[in-house]
């Protein structure tokens, strides 16, 4: 048992190490993109940056573009690994909500480099076209793990193409797991959105579960706002 535990922990120090060179990659990459241009920043460039080698930096990604596209790839399969392991009694708006919320309290961490990379998009149409179809990717490898949730005997699940969380094909995803799918990545994209025009005194957190009130709520009008009630709805303090 002692040996397992010590093979465990080695492991997940090991991953941390990973997680904590990916970030230096990614962070170096974006902040010099945001200086001089994506497409004159070299590999050799961002290694330097990062204080590993070139080779060190193939390790983590298959290209330059990556490094800016591809800042965490598992974030996507972290989603969905939380997603299937919701308690049964979540809606699937709830189990999506909570898994997101998991991810995407970094933003509040390093939301310095995440709004420099929205500037280095913005100067590189490639950059952000290509951004674009990973996030669609996504959006579908979501649609499917929501299609397995609500119905798990459906396609997709354990009695189609031979197995347990089989790929189901897009068509075969009805319209709510779609649905759900996309809001909740547009739910995220707003509440940041919302979070860099906003704080402080609102936290991330906070926006992303208003944003998500308003989506369980059915997205009725707000009420009237008054004199003492600031843009997105939460009283002020005297």
């Amino acid at each position: 048992m002692q040996c397992v535990t010590n093979k465990g922990a080695g492991a997940g120090l090991r991953e941390r190490k990973k997680q904590a060179t990916r970030a230096a990659l990614s962070e170096a990459a974006v902040r010099l993109a945001a200086e001089h241009g994506a497409e004159n920043v070299t590999v050799e460039a961002i290694s330097n940056a990062a204080g590993v080698s070139p080779r060190t930096f193939f390790n983590y990604f298959d290209s330059h573009d990556d490094v800016f596209v591809m800042m965490d790839p598992d974030v996507g399969e972290r989603v969905r690994r939380a997603i299937r392991d919701a308690p049964a009694e979540l809606s699937p708006l709830d189990a999506v909500r909570e898994a997101m919320a998991a991810e995407l309290a970094e933003v509040e961490l390093r939301h310095e480099v995440w709004s420099l990379r929205a500037k280095v998009f913005q100067k590189s149409p490639h950059l952000l076209a290509r951004g674009l179809g990973l996030h669609m990717a996504e959006e579908r490898d979501l649609a499917r793990t929501i299609a397995r949730r609500i119905d798990p005997d459906g396609p997709g699940g354990p009695d189609v193409h031979g197995g347990p969380g089989a790929p189901c094909e897009d068509a075969d995803i009805d319209l709510y797991p779609r649905l759900l799918a996309a809001v909740a990545g547009t739910a995220a994209r707003v509440a940041i959105e919302h979070w860099y025009a906003h704080s402080p005194p609102l936290t991330f957190p906070e926006i992303f579960r208003d944003v998500f009130t308003h989506l369980s709520a059915g997205l009725p009008q707000p009420p009237a706002q008054t004199d003492d009630r600031p843009s997105d709805g939460r009283t002020t303090e005297s």
